[in-house]
């Protein structure tokens, strides 16, 4: 049972065993905090000798190392010097043999080499020799062509020269007689009547006018009507007429004012739209052509583009009319159109246009022309040449048959 007693302060009854126990463990703690500081600094101090030790060995360590490390350095040298003196005496010892190897294929290279000299020279030798006997049968045999070409062509020539004379023979005579019979209708035509030459200008522009323009109407007047020369009715693409042109040719050496004139008369007569004077011979003052108190006059070389400029200004005068039909001041300006300055610049502007490229065909004509027959000369020679060197070469040999080259069959009977 425990047994307790009276606290004298507060009255409360405390356990003897309760407050022993506390005592023996509060003393018993004391002791334990004692000795285990009496530990720690045990312990503490025994880190700081460990640590002095730690710190004198590792000094001791560095000195160790460092004779450790001379004493290997020493050891190293000797080591590499005896390397190397072994090294060198090997090497020497390789050396040697590698030098009395290439002594050795350098002494067969040099057998090998002689024998290789010896044998180009000897071939070089064949060589030349082959070389000189080619040559010499290439020779031969250009001079056994030459003299066999010559004869064929000897022969050849005597052949054609006799076979030809009759055809040359005939073509002279045929050249005599044509050059006689120009010079007589040279003569005749420089004689001919101006009517005559005038006949030749009119059926020229009538061919040309119907040539340029199929779709119009080209009519001469025939011989003994008072009148112009050929009439030409404008037709337009949808067949509707748009008026007339008359035309009139004069072949003479000189010009006649008086031209006009008759030829106003003669349009009044025909009750044509337009008239136009083709001449050879142009007044003074008048180059290429000109429209002159109502009349047109133009040179031969103008006629297409005269008559071009004109027919466009008929087929527009007449689409007017046909938009303007029954209205008769309108007609007034259109005649006042058709015979003031206005009209005649705009003819004069396309006449000229037309004349321009007139020209510039017939440059580009003349130039292609030229180059065409250069290069038709020059494929003539090209094919002349290829014939004779076939023919000189089939007189030597047996060649392949060409058939644009052979007489067809009735040729050879």
């Amino acid at each position: 049972m425990e047994e307790k007693i009276k606290c004298p302060k507060c009255g409360e009854l405390i356990s003897i065993d309760s407050v022993l126990s506390h005592q023996i463990e509060e003393r018993i703690k004391k002791e334990v905090e004692v000795g285990q500081k009496m530990k720690e600094k045990a312990l503490e101090q025994k880190s700081k000798e460990l640590d002095k030790q730690a710190t004198e060995i590792a000094a001791n360590k560095e000195k160790i190392d460092l004779l450790v490390a001379e004493k290997v350095a020493g050891q190293l040298t000797a080591e590499k010097i005896k390397l190397f003196k072994e090294a060198k005496v090997e090497a020497e010892k390789e050396q040697n043999a590698k030098t009395a190897l290439l002594e050795e294929q350098l002494k067969s290279k040099d057998e090998k080499l002689a024998l290789a000299t010896k044998n180009e020279v000897e071939l070089r030798k064949e060589k030349m020799k082959l070389d000189e006997e080619k040559r010499t049968f290439e020779l031969d045999k250009m001079r056994q062509l030459e003299e066999a070409k010559k004869t064929i062509i000897e022969d050849a020539t005597k052949q054609a020269e006799e076979a030809q004379k009759y055809v040359i023979a005939q073509l002279n005579k045929k050249l005599t007689d044509a050059i006689s019979a120009k010079d007589e209708l040279a003569r005749k035509l420089e004689q001919g009547s101006q009517q005559t030459q005038g006949e030749v200008l009119e059926l020229e522009l009538e061919e040309l006018l119907k040539a340029e323009f199929p779709q119009d109407e080209v009519v001469p007047v025939p011989k003994g009507v008072t009148g112009a020369d050929i009439i030409q009715k404008v037709i337009d693409r949808s067949g509707r007429c748009c008026g007339q042109i008359v035309w009139e040719s004069k072949k003479t050496k000189a010009w006649s004012e008086g031209w006009v004139q008759k030829l106003k008369d003669d349009q009044r007569a025909i009750k044509a739209d337009l008239a136009v004077i083709v001449s050879v011979t142009l007044p003074e003052g008048v180059a290429g052509f000109a429209f002159r108190n109502g009349v047109w006059i133009c040179d031969v070389k103008m006629i297409i583009a005269l008559a071009m400029s004109l027919r466009m200004n008929l087929e527009a005068i007449t689409r007017e009319r046909a938009m303007s039909v029954g209205k008769n001041e309108k007609m007034e300006v259109l005649y006042s159109y058709l015979t003031g300055i206005e009209f005649k610049q705009r003819v004069e502007a396309i006449v000229e246009a037309f004349s321009s490229m007139d020209e510039g065909l017939k440059k580009e004509r003349l130039a292609y022309e030229k180059i065409w027959s250069e290069r038709e000369q020059q494929l003539k020679k090209v094919m002349k040449n290829t014939i004779g060197m076939y023919g000189d070469l089939s007189g030597l040999v047996a060649l392949p048959q060409i058939k644009t080259l052979e007489l067809p069959d009735g040729g050879n009977k």
